[in-house]
């Protein structure tokens, strides 16, 4: 096989065979592919494209870069990916909600990447929780809990860790056939039987328009069930945030509030339920999609869900008796402010991008590599649209590291919400299903 050969090939037209597209995966595990070649591949594919074929087979071929997962379990193997938003922290509740209607869910998640929060970064507001676990463990917990929630250790898909990086500096990021390959690689890797995928639409996500939306997700789907593995995909809303809260410990206190039961966020449960229920139907534990909502809210209700999370965050190093004693474990901010709206209305739009930087810039998310996240900063109370508000209501409350940055964070806060006279109507929470 040849690089150069290949490179030249795609950047006129003619995509790779799968043997190619293997031989290539493995170069870029190895170090025998440069990285002048995997940035003039990405730039090619970008350019290009690849076609539905080529995506399955980079795909597996990236996959098979490194380790993938084989289980001998009684119950199917199932998880859930997002492609990232602001407030979306349903990982945290889907996981033991599976686990508790007899799926195993080994999900191995990402951190933050730019204006969007981290999975990871959420669990590790917990004290003690260690999401870098090997993959020995990661089984171990899986096997006798049902449900992990971990980093991508180096033997999950080296190929796609490699490309990645070079796409990150060589403006080759938004390309659905790379997005693809670079999403399924790892989520198939940790051996799937059925993959449900939330794929985001709105000003909050990586995908601002339907017809964005709608194509990753029809190109995700398509791939995965190409691949072997059963999917279905939400295209579903992010023109605000999903929870009340963005922040990663004010995101594990909603989770924590809805999973007992003390303050249930609607949006939160409603999703977590619908794509449960798909994942359910896809691993043969419910008649179908409606049957699977069912099981979930049952799971959810009886709190076999919350005791499944705590065993989870107790495997992974977080206090014994988290689920009793949440509210005095997690970490609080020294300064709450609120940010009052300028005048009476019902807001209109929400600017959830830039929601996500003020958080970032509150030091609640990495504005370079290797930065420090302060895990109790965020914003709370976040006023959802259609929402009531006035110079007495709260577009949000802060919560900041020091008055100083708060101070930073107030204008752009404000700024990210449009409040209109006339009421508005509340988006819908789910657009589409697919697959």
């Amino acid at each position: 096989m040849d690089a150069r050969a290949l490179i030249a090939g795609l950047r006129q037209g003619r995509p790779p065979s799968a043997e190619a597209l293997a031989w290539f995966a493995r170069g870029l595990a190895s170090g025998e592919v440069s990285d002048a070649q995997a940035g003039a591949f990405a730039m090619a594919v970008c350019l290009k494209g690849l076609g539905e074929a080529g995506r399955v087979a980079l795909t597996r071929a990236m996959r098979d870069s490194g380790a993938v997962l084989e289980w001998d379990l009684p119950g199917p193997v199932l998880d859930k990916h997002s492609t990232g938003g602001i407030g979306d922290c349903v990982s945290l509740l889907l996981a033991p909600a599976l686990a508790a209607c007899g799926a195993y869910v080994p999900m191995i998640s990402g951190r933050g990447l730019g204006h969007t929060g981290g999975t990871l970064d959420k669990l590790e507001a917990i004290p003690g929780f260690r999401a870098d676990v090997p993959t020995e463990r990661l089984c171990e917990i899986v096997e006798e809990i049902g449900c992990a929630i971990v980093a991508a250790n180096g033997d999950v898909a080296p190929a796609d860790r490699r490309l990645y990086a070079i796409r990150d500096v060589t403006g080759t990021v938004e390309s659905i056939d790379l997005i693809t390959a670079s999403i399924l690689s790892k989520k198939l890797a940790a051996g799937l039987e059925g993959l449900v995928l939330d794929v985001k639409l709105g000003s909050g996500a990586f995908m601002k328009t339907r017809g964005e939306a709608e194509a990753l997700a029809r190109a995700l789907v398509a791939t995965a069930q190409g691949a072997g593995c059963m999917t279905r995909a939400l295209v579903t809303d992010m023109s605000q945030p999903l929870a009340a809260a963005a922040g990663n410990a004010l995101e594990v206190i909603e989770v924590m509030e809805t999973l007992t039961g003390t303050s249930v966020n609607a949006a939160l449960w409603d999703l977590t339920v619908a794509l449960g229920g798909e994942a359910l139907a896809l691993g043969g534990l419910a008649q179908d999609a409606e049957d699977g909502e069912g099981r979930i809210m049952r799971a959810l209700e009886t709190g076999r869900a919350a005791e499944i999370f705590g065993e989870m965050v107790a495997a992974l190093g977080g206090p014994l008796d988290f689920v009793e004693r949440w509210p005095d474990r997690l970490p609080a901010a020294p300064v709450v402010r609120e940010v009052a709206a300028e005048r009476e209305g019902y807001v209109a739009t929400i600017d959830g991008e830039a929601l996500g930087l003020a958080v970032v810039g509150l030091g609640g998310g990495r504005q370079r590599e290797g930065d420090r996240i302060n895990p109790s900063v965020g914003l709370a109370e976040i006023a959802g649209i259609g929402e009531h508000v006035s110079p007495e209501l709260p577009l949000a409350l802060i919560h900041a590291a020091s008055e100083g940055a708060a101070d930073a964070a107030e204008a752009q806060v404000r700024a990210a919400f449009t409040v209109t006279e006339a009421p508005v109507d509340d988006p819908p929470l789910i657009w589409q299903r697919i697959g």
